[in-house]
Protein backbone atom coordinates (compact mmCIF):
# COMPACT_ATOMS: atom_id res chain seq x y z
CA UNK A 1 0.00 0.00 0.00
CA UNK A 2 1.15 3.68 -0.96
CA UNK A 3 -0.35 7.05 0.15
CA UNK A 4 0.06 9.83 0.84
CA UNK A 5 0.26 10.34 4.94
CA UNK A 6 0.30 13.48 7.26
CA UNK A 7 2.17 13.47 10.75
CA UNK A 8 1.48 16.45 13.01
CA UNK A 9 3.93 16.61 15.34
CA UNK A 10 7.76 17.12 14.47
CA UNK A 11 9.41 15.68 17.71
CA UNK A 12 11.10 12.75 17.95
CA UNK A 13 7.99 10.11 17.43
CA UNK A 14 7.24 12.37 14.43
CA UNK A 15 10.30 12.97 12.62
CA UNK A 16 11.35 8.89 13.10
CA UNK A 17 7.88 7.80 11.83
CA UNK A 18 8.41 10.25 9.00
CA UNK A 19 11.79 8.25 7.96
CA UNK A 20 10.60 4.60 8.23
CA UNK A 21 7.50 6.05 6.44
CA UNK A 22 9.63 7.15 3.96
CA UNK A 23 11.95 4.39 3.64
CA UNK A 24 8.91 1.81 3.02
CA UNK A 25 7.69 4.38 0.06
CA UNK A 26 5.53 6.68 1.28
CA UNK A 27 5.22 10.40 0.60
CA UNK A 28 5.03 12.05 4.39
CA UNK A 29 4.46 15.46 5.31
CA UNK A 30 4.80 16.89 8.97
CA UNK A 31 2.99 19.86 10.22
CA UNK A 32 4.53 21.15 13.39
CA UNK A 33 3.22 24.18 15.21
CA UNK A 34 6.94 25.27 16.44
CA UNK A 35 8.43 28.10 14.02
CA UNK A 36 12.03 26.18 15.31
CA UNK A 37 12.01 22.88 15.99
CA UNK A 38 13.91 22.44 19.72
CA UNK A 39 13.82 19.98 22.06
CA UNK A 40 12.64 20.76 25.44
CA UNK A 41 14.85 18.87 28.45
CA UNK A 42 18.46 17.93 28.30
CA UNK A 43 19.52 13.96 28.59
CA UNK A 44 17.99 11.08 26.83
CA UNK A 45 18.75 7.24 27.45
CA UNK A 46 18.75 5.36 23.83
CA UNK A 47 18.42 1.91 24.66
CA UNK A 48 19.24 -0.89 22.27
CA UNK A 49 15.58 -1.33 21.17
CA UNK A 50 15.30 2.23 19.70
CA UNK A 51 18.89 2.59 18.99
CA UNK A 52 18.34 -0.75 17.10
CA UNK A 53 15.52 1.11 14.93
CA UNK A 54 17.65 4.46 14.35
CA UNK A 55 20.44 2.32 13.25
CA UNK A 56 18.55 0.55 10.54
CA UNK A 57 17.55 4.27 9.23
CA UNK A 58 20.94 4.81 8.71
CA UNK A 59 21.47 7.25 11.97
CA UNK A 60 23.91 4.87 14.08
CA UNK A 61 26.96 7.00 12.67
CA UNK A 62 25.90 10.27 13.44
CA UNK A 63 24.59 9.03 16.67
CA UNK A 64 28.17 7.64 17.76
CA UNK A 65 29.74 10.82 16.78
CA UNK A 66 27.34 13.29 19.55
CA UNK A 67 26.64 9.99 22.19
CA UNK A 68 28.33 8.07 24.97
CA UNK A 69 28.02 4.71 25.58
CA UNK A 70 28.30 4.09 28.84
CA UNK A 71 29.79 0.69 30.10
CA UNK A 72 27.01 -0.21 32.83
CA UNK A 73 24.25 1.38 34.79
CA UNK A 74 24.62 0.75 38.02
CA UNK A 75 21.64 1.34 41.25
CA UNK A 76 23.30 2.64 44.30
CA UNK A 77 21.93 3.91 47.66
CA UNK A 78 21.42 7.75 47.59
CA UNK A 79 22.14 8.00 51.60
CA UNK A 80 25.25 5.70 51.78
CA UNK A 81 26.64 5.38 47.93
CA UNK A 82 26.73 2.06 48.47
CA UNK A 83 26.41 0.09 45.25
CA UNK A 84 23.32 -1.91 45.11
CA UNK A 85 23.67 -3.41 41.85
CA UNK A 86 25.22 -3.76 38.24
CA UNK A 87 23.89 -4.18 34.62
CA UNK A 88 26.94 -3.64 32.32
CA UNK A 89 26.31 -2.35 28.64
CA UNK A 90 29.22 -0.62 26.27
CA UNK A 91 30.67 -3.82 24.66
CA UNK A 92 28.33 -6.26 26.39
CA UNK A 93 24.94 -4.12 24.94
CA UNK A 94 26.19 -4.51 21.98
CA UNK A 95 27.30 -8.09 22.02
CA UNK A 96 23.88 -9.27 24.06
CA UNK A 97 21.20 -7.41 22.74
CA UNK A 98 22.49 -6.11 19.08
CA UNK A 99 22.35 -2.76 19.43
CA UNK A 100 24.07 -0.19 21.73
CA UNK A 101 22.77 1.39 24.65
CA UNK A 102 23.78 5.22 24.80
CA UNK A 103 23.04 8.69 26.46
CA UNK A 104 23.12 11.65 24.46
CA UNK A 105 21.44 15.47 24.50
CA UNK A 106 18.11 15.36 23.10
CA UNK A 107 18.65 18.27 21.12
CA UNK A 108 21.39 16.25 19.28
CA UNK A 109 18.71 13.66 18.33
CA UNK A 110 16.88 16.19 17.14
CA UNK A 111 19.05 17.78 14.82
CA UNK A 112 19.90 14.26 13.80
CA UNK A 113 16.53 13.70 12.80
CA UNK A 114 15.65 16.86 11.26
CA UNK A 115 18.78 16.46 8.59
CA UNK A 116 17.91 13.15 7.87
CA UNK A 117 14.17 13.89 7.32
CA UNK A 118 15.24 16.94 5.62
CA UNK A 119 17.89 15.40 3.10
CA UNK A 120 14.93 12.45 2.01
CA UNK A 121 13.01 13.40 -0.75
CA UNK A 122 9.76 12.24 0.15
CA UNK A 123 9.39 14.09 3.29
CA UNK A 124 8.03 17.82 3.83
CA UNK A 125 8.46 19.75 7.07
CA UNK A 126 6.09 22.45 7.23
CA UNK A 127 6.59 24.57 10.57
CA UNK A 128 4.72 27.28 12.20
CA UNK A 129 1.60 25.76 11.51
CA UNK A 130 -1.25 24.88 14.11
CA UNK A 131 -3.79 21.91 13.45
CA UNK A 132 -7.30 24.19 14.75
CA UNK A 133 -10.95 22.53 13.79
CA UNK A 134 -11.00 19.99 11.56
CA UNK A 135 -7.80 17.71 11.46
CA UNK A 136 -8.17 16.48 7.52
CA UNK A 137 -9.16 20.27 6.08
CA UNK A 138 -6.79 21.92 7.98
CA UNK A 139 -3.82 19.53 6.73
CA UNK A 140 -5.00 19.99 3.41
CA UNK A 141 -5.09 23.48 3.26
CA UNK A 142 -1.23 23.40 4.62
CA UNK A 143 0.25 20.98 2.66
CA UNK A 144 -1.80 21.20 -0.58
CA UNK A 145 -3.50 17.64 -0.74
CA UNK A 146 -5.64 15.37 1.28
CA UNK A 147 -3.80 12.93 3.20
CA UNK A 148 -4.90 9.04 3.33
CA UNK A 149 -3.67 8.67 6.91
CA UNK A 150 -3.54 11.34 10.10
CA UNK A 151 -0.50 10.36 12.47
CA UNK A 152 -0.87 12.56 15.73
CA UNK A 153 2.85 12.23 17.01
CA UNK A 154 1.80 15.79 18.97
CA UNK A 155 2.92 14.90 22.26
CA UNK A 156 1.00 13.77 25.41
CA UNK A 157 -1.32 17.21 25.06
CA UNK A 158 -2.17 16.10 21.95
CA UNK A 159 -4.70 17.65 19.72
CA UNK A 160 -4.92 14.71 17.18
CA UNK A 161 -6.36 12.90 20.31
CA UNK A 162 -9.93 14.58 20.71
CA UNK A 163 -10.28 12.77 17.12
CA UNK A 164 -10.41 9.48 18.19
CA UNK A 165 -13.54 8.17 20.47
CA UNK A 166 -12.60 6.44 23.42
CA UNK A 167 -8.84 7.96 23.31
CA UNK A 168 -7.38 8.10 27.03
CA UNK A 169 -7.13 11.10 28.83
CA UNK A 170 -3.80 13.08 30.54
CA UNK A 171 -3.79 12.17 34.35
CA UNK A 172 -1.19 13.17 37.19
CA UNK A 173 1.11 10.49 38.19
CA UNK A 174 2.06 11.63 41.46
CA UNK A 175 5.48 12.21 40.70
CA UNK A 176 7.88 15.44 39.65
CA UNK A 177 10.35 15.35 37.83
CA UNK A 178 13.06 17.86 38.29
CA UNK A 179 15.69 18.08 34.76
CA UNK A 180 19.15 19.78 35.46
CA UNK A 181 22.30 19.58 34.60
CA UNK A 182 25.83 19.88 35.81
CA UNK A 183 29.55 20.11 34.99
CA UNK A 184 31.72 17.37 35.32
CA UNK A 185 34.31 19.89 37.41
CA UNK A 186 31.13 19.93 39.76
CA UNK A 187 30.22 16.91 39.75
CA UNK A 188 34.14 15.58 40.45
CA UNK A 189 34.15 12.51 42.80
CA UNK A 190 30.88 11.54 42.76
CA UNK A 191 29.47 10.91 39.31
CA UNK A 192 31.26 9.29 37.13
CA UNK A 193 31.71 9.57 33.21
CA UNK A 194 31.33 5.57 32.49
CA UNK A 195 28.07 4.55 33.50
CA UNK A 196 24.63 6.22 34.29
CA UNK A 197 23.81 6.19 38.20
CA UNK A 198 20.32 5.83 39.93
CA UNK A 199 20.87 6.77 43.21
CA UNK A 200 17.36 5.45 45.53
CA UNK A 201 15.81 6.51 48.40
CA UNK A 202 12.88 6.74 50.31
CA UNK A 203 10.04 8.25 48.25
CA UNK A 204 12.82 9.71 45.95
CA UNK A 205 15.11 8.78 43.17
CA UNK A 206 18.05 10.90 41.40
CA UNK A 207 19.56 9.22 38.02
CA UNK A 208 23.00 11.08 36.85
CA UNK A 209 24.64 10.36 33.25
CA UNK A 210 27.05 12.12 30.92
CA UNK A 211 26.29 14.39 28.52
CA UNK A 212 29.41 14.74 25.74
CA UNK A 213 28.18 17.60 24.07
CA UNK A 214 28.44 19.86 27.16
CA UNK A 215 31.22 17.81 29.01
CA UNK A 216 28.74 16.94 31.90
CA UNK A 217 26.38 15.10 33.29
CA UNK A 218 22.75 15.16 33.03
CA UNK A 219 20.34 14.86 36.40
CA UNK A 220 16.75 13.98 37.03
CA UNK A 221 15.46 14.69 40.64
CA UNK A 222 12.39 12.20 40.78
CA UNK A 223 9.76 13.15 43.88
CA UNK A 224 6.35 12.64 45.29
CA UNK A 225 4.86 15.74 44.74
CA UNK A 226 1.58 17.75 43.98
CA UNK A 227 -0.36 18.86 41.35
CA UNK A 228 0.62 22.18 39.59
CA UNK A 229 -2.44 23.19 37.30
CA UNK A 230 -1.83 21.31 34.28
CA UNK A 231 2.06 23.08 33.98
CA UNK A 232 4.06 20.80 32.28
CA UNK A 233 7.09 22.38 32.32
CA UNK A 234 8.00 25.21 34.53
CA UNK A 235 11.22 27.34 35.78
CA UNK A 236 12.75 26.66 39.37
CA UNK A 237 10.69 28.70 42.16
CA UNK A 238 11.38 29.01 46.20
CA UNK A 239 8.61 27.08 47.37
CA UNK A 240 9.16 24.26 44.77
CA UNK A 241 12.84 24.13 45.16
CA UNK A 242 12.22 23.85 49.06
CA UNK A 243 10.09 20.76 48.41
CA UNK A 244 12.83 18.83 46.09
CA UNK A 245 15.72 19.85 48.32
CA UNK A 246 13.61 18.88 51.24
CA UNK A 247 12.72 15.40 49.30
CA UNK A 248 16.51 14.24 49.32
CA UNK A 249 17.56 16.12 52.72
CA UNK A 250 18.16 12.65 54.82
CA UNK A 251 20.45 11.70 51.58
CA UNK A 252 24.65 12.07 51.43
CA UNK A 253 25.49 15.75 51.73
CA UNK A 254 27.41 16.09 48.39
CA UNK A 255 24.73 14.69 46.69
CA UNK A 256 22.69 17.32 48.81
CA UNK A 257 25.33 19.81 47.57
CA UNK A 258 25.11 19.18 43.92
CA UNK A 259 21.23 19.66 44.00
CA UNK A 260 21.49 22.68 45.92
CA UNK A 261 23.61 24.30 43.32
CA UNK A 262 22.62 23.24 40.33
CA UNK A 263 21.80 26.23 37.83
CA UNK A 264 18.32 26.48 36.27
CA UNK A 265 16.49 23.41 37.02
CA UNK A 266 12.98 23.02 35.65
CA UNK A 267 10.39 21.44 36.91
CA UNK A 268 7.90 18.54 35.22
CA UNK A 269 4.75 17.16 36.54
CA UNK A 270 5.06 13.40 34.92
CA UNK A 271 1.19 12.88 33.60
CA UNK A 272 0.68 9.96 31.65
CA UNK A 273 -2.50 8.77 29.48
CA UNK A 274 -5.20 6.80 30.81
CA UNK A 275 -5.43 3.57 28.55
CA UNK A 276 -8.11 4.21 25.64
CA UNK A 277 -8.77 4.00 22.26
CA UNK A 278 -5.19 4.62 19.68
CA UNK A 279 -6.83 4.81 16.20
CA UNK A 280 -10.51 5.17 14.44
CA UNK A 281 -9.85 2.14 11.94
CA UNK A 282 -9.81 4.66 9.14
CA UNK A 283 -7.29 7.08 8.80
CA UNK A 284 -6.27 8.66 12.21
CA UNK A 285 -3.84 7.30 14.34
CA UNK A 286 -1.90 8.21 17.51
CA UNK A 287 2.00 7.21 18.73
CA UNK A 288 3.68 7.91 21.58
CA UNK A 289 2.72 9.74 24.03
CA UNK A 290 -0.20 10.51 22.03
CA UNK A 291 -1.14 7.88 22.90
CA UNK A 292 0.32 6.21 25.90
CA UNK A 293 2.32 8.64 27.61
CA UNK A 294 3.89 6.66 31.00
CA UNK A 295 6.25 7.61 33.73
CA UNK A 296 9.97 7.30 32.80
CA UNK A 297 10.75 4.76 35.57
CA UNK A 298 11.89 2.65 32.96
CA UNK A 299 13.13 4.88 30.84
CA UNK A 300 11.69 4.24 27.54
CA UNK A 301 9.50 6.72 26.48
CA UNK A 302 11.35 7.80 22.95
CA UNK A 303 12.02 4.31 23.19
CA UNK A 304 8.30 3.75 22.66
CA UNK A 305 7.70 6.30 20.18
CA UNK A 306 10.41 4.92 17.97
CA UNK A 307 9.11 1.46 18.18
CA UNK A 308 5.28 2.74 17.35
CA UNK A 309 6.98 4.50 14.45
CA UNK A 310 8.61 1.62 13.14
CA UNK A 311 5.71 -0.42 14.00
CA UNK A 312 2.98 1.52 11.99
CA UNK A 313 5.69 1.79 9.37
CA UNK A 314 5.71 -2.38 8.94
CA UNK A 315 2.27 -2.57 9.19
CA UNK A 316 0.82 0.21 6.49
CA UNK A 317 3.09 -1.50 4.32
CA UNK A 318 1.89 -5.21 4.82
CA UNK A 319 -1.86 -4.40 4.91
CA UNK A 320 -4.17 -3.96 1.94
CA UNK A 321 -5.85 -0.82 3.63
CA UNK A 322 -4.86 1.61 6.10
CA UNK A 323 -8.19 0.17 8.23
CA UNK A 324 -6.73 -3.03 8.24
CA UNK A 325 -3.18 -1.10 8.92
CA UNK A 326 -4.05 0.62 12.03
CA UNK A 327 -5.72 -2.65 13.79
CA UNK A 328 -2.77 -4.27 13.08
CA UNK A 329 -0.90 -1.95 14.68
CA UNK A 330 -2.42 -1.49 17.80
CA UNK A 331 -3.06 -4.94 18.20
CA UNK A 332 1.26 -5.39 17.92
CA UNK A 333 1.92 -2.22 20.44
CA UNK A 334 -0.72 -3.31 23.17
CA UNK A 335 1.13 -5.75 24.89
CA UNK A 336 3.87 -4.54 24.45
CA UNK A 337 3.29 -1.21 25.62
CA UNK A 338 1.22 -2.99 28.66
CA UNK A 339 4.45 -4.70 29.63
CA UNK A 340 6.55 -1.56 29.54
CA UNK A 341 3.97 0.17 32.14
CA UNK A 342 4.01 -2.85 34.29
CA UNK A 343 7.88 -2.65 34.63
CA UNK A 344 7.89 1.25 34.86
CA UNK A 345 5.45 0.58 37.69
CA UNK A 346 7.46 -1.92 39.82
CA UNK A 347 11.00 -0.02 39.11
CA UNK A 348 8.67 2.96 40.66
CA UNK A 349 7.87 0.67 43.93
CA UNK A 350 11.39 -0.30 44.15
CA UNK A 351 12.93 2.75 43.36
CA UNK A 352 11.11 4.50 46.22
CA UNK A 353 11.22 1.91 48.68
CA UNK A 354 11.24 1.91 52.11
CA UNK A 355 11.47 0.31 55.56
CA UNK A 356 11.26 -3.56 55.21
CA UNK A 357 10.35 -3.34 51.07
CA UNK A 358 14.44 -1.14 50.94
CA UNK A 359 15.70 -4.40 52.90
CA UNK A 360 14.41 -6.92 50.85
CA UNK A 361 15.13 -5.14 47.34
CA UNK A 362 18.76 -4.46 48.86
CA UNK A 363 18.79 -8.46 49.78
CA UNK A 364 17.66 -9.30 46.15
CA UNK A 365 20.34 -7.65 44.29
CA UNK A 366 23.02 -8.25 46.54
CA UNK A 367 22.15 -11.65 45.84
CA UNK A 368 22.19 -11.01 41.46
CA UNK A 369 25.57 -11.38 39.77
CA UNK A 370 25.62 -8.51 36.93
CA UNK A 371 24.74 -10.71 34.03
CA UNK A 372 21.79 -12.52 35.47
CA UNK A 373 20.34 -8.50 36.29
CA UNK A 374 20.96 -8.02 32.42
CA UNK A 375 19.09 -11.36 31.71
CA UNK A 376 16.27 -9.19 33.04
CA UNK A 377 16.09 -7.23 30.48
CA UNK A 378 16.65 -9.00 27.37
CA UNK A 379 12.58 -8.77 26.64
CA UNK A 380 12.89 -4.75 26.98
CA UNK A 381 16.61 -4.14 24.96
CA UNK A 382 16.52 -6.86 22.67
CA UNK A 383 13.30 -6.82 21.03
CA UNK A 384 13.73 -6.70 17.45
CA UNK A 385 16.91 -8.25 17.62
CA UNK A 386 17.87 -11.06 15.44
CA UNK A 387 18.81 -13.94 16.76
CA UNK A 388 22.15 -14.82 18.95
Amino acid sequence: MSAAVAIVGGGIGGLTAALCLAHRGFDVDIIEQAAVLTEVGAGLQLSPNASRILGELGLLDALESVWTEPDAITLVDGKSLRALARVPSGRFARDRWRAPYGVLHRASLQRILISAVTAEPRCRLHLGHRIEGDAEQAIATIVGRTPALIIGADGIWSRLRNAIAGAGTVQFSGNVAWRMTVTRDAAAGLLQPDRVTAFLGARAHLVAYPLREIDGFNLVAIIEGKETDGVWVGKDSEVRRRDYLEAFSTWNNDLQTLLKNAEAPTYWPLCTVTDGAWQDEQKTVLIGDAAHAMTPFAAQGAAMAIEDADALAACLGDANDIGEALRAFEATRRPRIAQVRRRAAFNRFAYHARGPFRLGRDIVLSMKAPEALAADFDWLYGYGAPER
